[in-house]
């Protein structure tokens, strides 16, 4: 059996006596179409029979195993494990094998934020991140920083008792709002501001609780729109940005691609994972972007010099094999998986330390470097709107701030200055 042939006697008798054998086969199979190393798949077997003879001494059936139990697993058990050898002890490939093996059961998947924290609270957040994405239609990002935001002030005003709205007075709303986290700025502030007024507008909604009182008590954190200045990269920051990338390895040629979708087409990060195969139409040089920030789908010319990085990248460093229809792929196992927005931050990231650029931070910088540009080149504020998606022009509106051309030609002359 693929992953369980090397195993010493003590594991592999461990994993056969458990309510986990009949799962082991299936388990392999999982990880080897994953393309994991047969070393690490005999691995995580390891790991996984250890957690199965740790649930045996318990009594524990199949149908309990939870995220609750494989967190008090490595955080109880594995710190002081006396169990006899050889058996894998690393908490790192612990959680990632018995992640995989949660899979296998079909243990719905839960937040990893959440994890760890009591059921009422667990099963709260999961019903209010729900209801952001079913009625809401909010992105994955923002469902999560809300689901963050409304757990820390779930478990500060309930800890691990059962959730009682009635309990809440309008000074806990307001204490939190302006404590929530420590020395952190106005955005912060507001972001869990407008993440309690949903919350207490889901209650409403979903149980007909009465918290009117409550939804109006809750501050509003001055921050304005257009107060700050957009930071952008000069031209000659983006050539040495874009020069820093070898593109000798498979990891080098997807970051180009990224970066080079962020440069010339202002992409969100967001999108940029989101590139399917089929969205690129080679015939008449377009790309088409479905999941945007404003949900719709829009069809964009692609510049040759993205083009052309995109097709280096599938052509000599994407594998052939994998499954996924998605551009932007892992490059190890599990290689089904599309990148993350994460990786992307990584890869930027890594590339502005490359070219010097120790003082820049961010991808969102790429775009409104694009911006920039445009205006430079004397397009207007409609069509910069056009090229970076915006629904409204008010939300363009900040980068005439950056356009120095034009406000030189409308500046007045300083009073008391000799024009």
């Amino acid at each position: 059996m693929t992953g369980l042939t090397p195993l010493r006697p003590q594991p592999q008798a461990w994993l056969w006596r458990s309510v986990l054998s009949p799962f082991a086969e299936q388990y392999c199979g999982y990880l080897v179409e994953r393309g994991y190393a047969l070393s690490t798949v005999n691995r995580y077997v390891r790991c996984v029979a250890h957690f199965a003879h740790w649930i045996a001494k318990r009594r524990i059936p199949a149908a309990r195993v939870d995220y609750r139990l494989v967190n008090s697993f490595v955080a109880n058990h594995l710190p002081h494990c006396t169990c006899p050898e050889p058996i894998p002890r690393s908490a790192a490939d612990v959680r990632a094998s018995l992640q995989h093996l949660l899979v296998v059961l079909g243990v719905q998947a839960v937040p990893w934020f959440l994890r760890d924290q009591p059921d009422a609270i667990r099963e709260e957040i999961c019903r209010f991140i729900q209801y952001l994405e079913e009625v809401c239609g909010l992105a994955d990002c923002t469902r999560y920083q809300r689901g963050r935001i409304v757990r820390d002030f779930l478990r500060q005003q309930f800890g691990d008792n059962c959730i009682d709205i009635n309990q809440l007075e309008i000074r806990d709303i307001y204490r939190f709002v302006t404590q929530y986290p420590d020395a952190c700025g106005p955005g912060v502030a507001k972001a869990s501001s407008v993440a309690l007024r949903s919350y207490l507008r889901f209650r409403l909604t979903q149980y007909d609780d009465c918290v009117e009182a409550l939804m109006a008590a809750v501050p509003n954190v001055a921050r304005w729109r257009l107060a700050a200045l957009p930071e952008t990269l000069t031209d000659e920051e983006i050539g040495v940005l874009l020069n820093s990338f070898d593109c000798k390895t498979a990891s080098s040629l997807r970051d180009y691609a990224m970066v080079r979708c962020m440069i010339d087409l202002g992409l969100r990060a967001g999108e940029v994972v989101q590139i399917q195969l089929d969205d690129l139409n080679w015939r008449e040089g377009t790309l088409r972007i479905r999941r945007t920030k404003s949900r719709r789908t829009y069809s964009m010319p692609l510049p040759e010099a993205t083009g052309y990085a995109i097709a280096n990248y599938i052509q000599f460093a994407r594998k052939a094999t994998v499954p996924s229809r998605a551009v932007f792929v892992r490059h190890y196992a599990p290689v089904d998986t599309p990148l993350g927005t994460g990786r992307v931050h990584q890869a930027v990231q890594a590339a502005y330390v490359r070219a010097g650029l120790t003082n820049r931070t961010g991808s969102h910088l790429l775009r409104h470097s694009v911006a920039r540009r445009l205006l430079r080149s004397g397009s207007s504020l409609k069509e910069v709107a056009d090229i970076l998606r915006h629904r409204s022009i008010d939300t363009t509106a900040i980068y005439t701030k950056i356009d120095r051309r034009s406000l030189d030609a409308v500046a007045l002359p300083w009073p008391g200055r000799t024009s």
